[in-house]
């Protein structure tokens, strides 16, 4: 079966950290990029960030640079993102994606072929 589960979402107070992970089934993930993406309410899906195959390249969105850290485990077919320093403007469904090849290698929505259902983050004040 072919799914991304996310996990890890939930409250936290404006300074905190949080860690999401992606958990991927039925998908060539060692071959995949994958990235994440949020949707605050009443605005459009954002690119958050995508790691390629290797796990040597990452990019993020200059709104997230030196806060968000993201990470893949090939072994464990998982993707991780790393949240530090949370402020109100990260409020927003958190959804993991798989850009499967054979590859885009981007940025926009499109790009990504699977989309895992969404965890919920929550930054107070």
């Amino acid at each position: 079966q072919v799914q991304l589960v996310e996990s890890g979402g939930g409250l936290v107070q404006a300074g905190g950290s949080l860690r999401l992970s992606c958990t991927a089934s039925g998908i060539p993930f060692s071959g995949s990029v994958m990235a994440w993406f949020r949707q605050a309410p009443g605005k459009e899906r954002e690119f958050v960030a995508f790691i390629s195959w290797s796990g040597i390249t990452a990019r993020y969105v200059d709104s997230v640079k030196g806060r968000f850290t993201i990470s893949r485990d090939n072994a464990k077919n998982t993707v991780a993102l790393q949240m530090d320093s949370l402020n109100s403007e990260d409020t927003a469904v958190y959804y993991c994606a798989a850009d499967v090849p054979p590859v885009v290698v981007g940025s926009a929505s499109h790009d990504y072929d699977i989309w895992g259902q969404g965890a919920q983050v929550t930054v107070s004040p």
